[in-house]
């Protein structure tokens, strides 16, 4: 099989609203409830990542030898977050692919629609590393796929916050996501991995960075995250601090963020965008 022949890949599901709720509670350890029924942005990851693996398997069905994926980057654009009991469709283009000397970089373009017709209402780009695939024809743009990074206006004060990720929480996390990459959950096969031990997924790490700054510049109120995108560096292991460093701009409406533990870095050039507040219905007033 070769990328030209490969179909474009389309899934379809409802979203229930004991997922959403799990899903965002999962993605707040040590946070106060979030409100009800409201989606975390990341939860679009959650509902793209099961046709990105199926893409990523049978584009490297072919390899002579193991591939192991690693995740390198993520950027989402969203209007609204999922809602409860949407059918939600997801449909998955293959940006682009380039050799490298560790296997080939892969970037895939994911756009979610839902229940207000045919515009997504998400769309994403995945970057991965496929370290050990050999067969693969580089193919479209790497570089250019996803569109810059918002510009912050000004310079706000700077939060930050330290968590202390358990085995529990990713245990958690990982049935909340439905990603039980025995990495996250089985300290041999962490180990055989070349991991001391499990480690957090990168994405439950930028889910709470994202509801600390929903929490902090947006009341709390996720439906105001336009948009994230980080790049990942290091793996995060349970029990040791994880501090995020939010740096919003004058406005609060672009919000830098990096976390890091006490070996460096682990997600690095991080943003996040958020909305004005809804304005009150019923008119203007004084």
């Amino acid at each position: 099989m070769t990328l030209l022949t490969l179909p474009s890949p389309v899934r379809t599901l409802t979203v229930t609203e004991p997922q959403i709720t799990d899903y965002r509670g999962a993605a707040r350890p040590g946070l106060p409830t979030a409100r009800p029924g409201q989606a975390s942005p990341v939860h679009t990851f959650v509902l793209a990542h099961t046709l990105a693996e199926q893409t990523v398997a049978a584009l490297t069905a072919g390899e002579p030898g193991p591939v192991s994926v690693v995740h390198l980057g993520q950027d989402i654009r969203t209007q609204r977050p999922v809602r409860p009991g949407e059918e939600v469709t997801a449909r998955l283009d293959v940006a682009g692919i380039r050799k490298e000397p560790r296997g080939a970089r892969i970037a895939l373009r994911i756009r979610l629609t839902g229940e207000d017709g045919p515009e997504p209402f998400a769309e994403l780009l995945i970057s991965a590393l496929l370290v050990g695939a050999t067969t693969l024809e580089p193919f479209g743009d790497i570089t250019g796929a996803a569109p810059p990074a918002p510009a912050p206006d000004g310079t706000g004060t700077p939060h930050s916050a330290v968590h202390a990720l358990t085995t529990d929480w990713i245990s958690t996390y990982a049935h909340a996501s439905g990603d039980l990459n025995p990495i996250h959950l089985d300290a041999r096969a962490a180990r055989a991995a070349g991991f001391d031990t499990v480690i957090a997924h990168g994405m439950s790490v930028v889910a709470l960075a994202v509801e600390e700054a929903a929490d902090r510049f947006a009341d709390g109120d996720s439906a105001r995250v336009r948009g994230l995108g980080c790049r990942f560096s290091a793996p995060v292991p349970p029990g040791v601090p994880l501090e995020i460093t939010l740096q919003p701009d004058a406005a609060a409406r672009v919000i830098r963020f990096t976390c890091k533990t006490p070996a460096g870095t682990a997600v690095k050039s991080g943003w996040i965008e958020l909305a004005q507040p809804a304005r009150p219905q019923g008119g203007d007033h004084p």
